[in-house]
């Protein structure tokens, strides 16, 4: 049975046409490219002759302690997240590019597969949809909007719980010029996040600091979109839910819109395989790191009894 999910603060009304999904709108993209070219001309100009990709060492164990906390937040899922990414990768693997048809008039945005993961999880019983946000720029956060998966799970008979999907999570986090840490912590993310709000807050705060520690070795500020208001913005913003696309005839849209998600499909499944190959290699590695631990204590705790 599904749970009736409520959006985080009033819907929004949409824009021409209906139009929705994963690109920004035109008013935030136009104040978002102004950020841009602002941000080249004034913000980094101090990191103009640093072109060094490698750690200093001031920077260093600041990343590999960040790199140690993505690694405590992998492990550390509940039993339903944990039950639901293994069937979300289980789908996503499913989708054949003959399963991802147009569902707006602009850029894609791998909407498509968005549209076909939410068809496949409500036929395997779950209250799924693709969620649209939005929110206005404040400061030197610039408005815009994102695209998402929600799934609700009925905790008991008066509450439920959102577990949010994004299956272009890694692209969130992609920084120019990154040190070769980063680039490490950045690959170890999920292909895909499945978790709870909480949760995925935690990523975020992580990987603001670790973009910021990476930019900071190269003499570079922290860029807004990159900000942790700001990607907080994608997933708190009030949000509305869409079961299907719109009942619209787009056999006239430019069909280079729509010619790269096979493509997108192809990279996300192979980044799903090659996550999957990795993490079962290292359980025998984390098998036998928790045995040497428990070896330790045992030692530990025979030479305090002595």
């Amino acid at each position: 049975m599904m749970c009736a999910a409520t959006a985080t603060g009033d819907w929004w009304v949409r824009g021409i046409g209906g139009q929705i999904g994963g690109a920004f709108s035109h008013e935030s993209e136009h104040d978002l490219a102004l950020m841009v070219s602002d941000f080249l001309e004034n913000g980094c100009s101090s990191g103009a002759d640093s072109w060094c990709s490698s750690d200093s060492d001031s920077g260093l164990y600041d990343l590999h302690h960040l790199a140690d906390k993505i690694s405590f937040y992998k492990r550390t899922v509940a039993q339903y997240e944990s039950d639901l990414l293994l069937i979300v990768h289980s789908l996503v693997q499913s989708i054949k590019d003959t399963d991802l048809h147009r569902v707006k008039s602009g850029p894609c945005n791998a909407s498509c597969i968005n549209f076909s993961l939410v068809k496949l999880l409500r036929l395997s019983g779950y209250d799924a949809a693709v969620c649209v946000s939005k929110w206005q720029g404040s400061g030197k956060v610039p408005g815009g909007d994102h695209e998402y998966i929600d799934v609700v799970n009925c905790i008991n008979a008066g509450s439920s719980e959102r577990v949010i999907i994004d299956v272009d999570f890694r692209s969130h986090f992609e920084i120019a010029r990154a040190v070769d840490t980063y680039d490490r912590i950045l690959k170890s993310l999920p292909a895909i996040y499945v978790g709870s709000l909480t949760r995925l807050k935690r990523y975020l705060q992580v990987m603001a600091e670790a973009a910021r520690s990476s930019l900071k070795q190269n003499s570079m500020p922290l860029p807004p979109w990159r900000s942790l208001a700001y990607l907080q913005a994608k997933w708190y913003s009030p949000y509305q839910r869409q079961f299907g696309p719109d009942n619209q005839n787009f056999s006239h849209v430019d069909s280079s819109y729509h010619e790269q998600c096979g493509g997108h499909l192809k990279r996300l499944q192979s980044s799903l395989q090659f996550e999957t190959e990795g993490e079962r290699l290292m359980k025998p590695i984390n098998s036998d790191n928790n045995q040497r631990m428990k070896l330790e204590r045992r030692k530990h705790s025979l030479f305090r009894a002595l």
